[in-house]
């Protein structure tokens, strides 16, 4: 799941809006009589409203965005429905099961249908919990297809290694300028950001594992690590692992605490059996009050904040995010 910034539409075949918005029309089962949410990158950061849907499923919500953006659906909790590129006269519509993500229909721009079209030809790759079938795929369709702006889609919305981001920012290199605009190599950038650009954040409101309530944690308290994560979670006994030995040579000195990012918690207990750090839920998810501040474009994704509030990392890389506090309680 990625919501991030995109590029100017060329190949747009819908344009019923008026150019200073966009239409985002669904007509979804399992969604009737139903709040539902839309999330995008605005001119002026991140939208997040709600819409309802009618008796038979039906909707239609209209947002502005002057430069493309990645438009995602979901449910009042935040489960992803669906998820479509957009921009300024552009008019997407979203029809399917509101239950069954991968195989609701997006249309409005040959983009976002040609995207759909690989994600069918792949969805054996989409739904299987090792993600190297994928991300292999979508390697060799960059390699092979350098003019064509789906790449850029597919290495930033669903893409998984972003461990190295250096050799993400190459494969994006190998894509033609015209192919990879600069809205959507922004949104790439953002990855790992760290410093006076990211906010404070000095409390969230999470449902502690094991309780039968919410808790308020005070984050401005030493280091801390937020590990965000949704089911299934992919490479978790290598990532617990790396936890494990953080908190053996430096457990005094910061504080690990894992969140269940998504609303569906079935598999949590069984998941952080025997982890002994601090387990939190957000149903919201990516767009949980606080959590939506750290630009969560990925899971799973880490977000280091000091002993003042202040995020000094948010990114999808364990091992930045482990550097960063680390060189934080060294000068602190």
């Amino acid at each position: 799941m990625r919501q991030i910034t995109f590029f100017l539409l060329l190949l747009a075949i819908l344009c019923s809006c008026s150019n200073d918005s966009f239409k985002i029309e669904g007509n979804l089962a399992n969604l009737e009589r139903s709040v539902v949410r839309v999330a995008f990158m605005g001119d002026s950061g991140l939208v997040d409203e709600t819409v309802n849907a009618d008796k038979k499923g039906h909707f239609m919500f209209k947002g502005s965005a002057a430069q493309p953006t990645f438009v995602s659906v979901l449910t009042y909790n935040g489960n992803p429905i669906a998820m479509a590129v957009a921009a300024n006269g552009d008019h997407i519509k979203v029809k399917g099961d509101a239950s069954k993500a991968m195989e609701v229909a997006v249309k409005g721009n040959r983009l976002n249908e040609d995207w759909q079209l690989f994600r069918k030809e792949h969805k054996a790759f989409y739904t299987d919990p090792n993600p190297s079938r994928l991300d292999a795929a979508i390697e060799k369709y960059v390699k092979e297809n350098p003019a064509d702006m789906l790449s850029t889609v597919l290495l930033i919305a669903d893409y998984n290694n972003y461990d190295d981001l250096s050799k993400v920012d190459k494969m994006l290199k190998g894509i033609d300028a015209k192919a990879r605009p600069e809205s959507l190599t922004q949104a790439f950038r953002g990855l790992g950001k760290k410093g006076h650009n990211l906010p404070r954040l000095l409390t969230l409101n999470l449902w502690k594992h094991g309780e039968r309530g919410f808790e308020e944690i005070k984050l401005a308290e030493g280091t801390t690590i937020l590990s965000l994560w949704a089911s299934p979670q992919k490479n978790r006994e290598n990532l617990r692992a790396k936890i494990q030995e953080m908190k053996e040579n430096d457990g005094d000195n910061i504080r690990v605490i894992d969140i269940l990012a998504e609303s569906d918690t079935m598999g949590w207990h069984k998941t952080i059996a025997g982890e002994k750090w601090a387990h939190y839920w957000a149903p919201g998810g990516p767009l949980e009050q606080g959590i939506q501040l750290l630009g969560v474009t990925s899971l799973p994704w880490f977000a280091v904040i000091d002993n003042t509030g202040l995020v000094v990392y948010s990114g999808p890389n364990f091992d930045e995010a482990k550097k960063n506090a680390l060189d934080k309680i060294t000068k602190d």
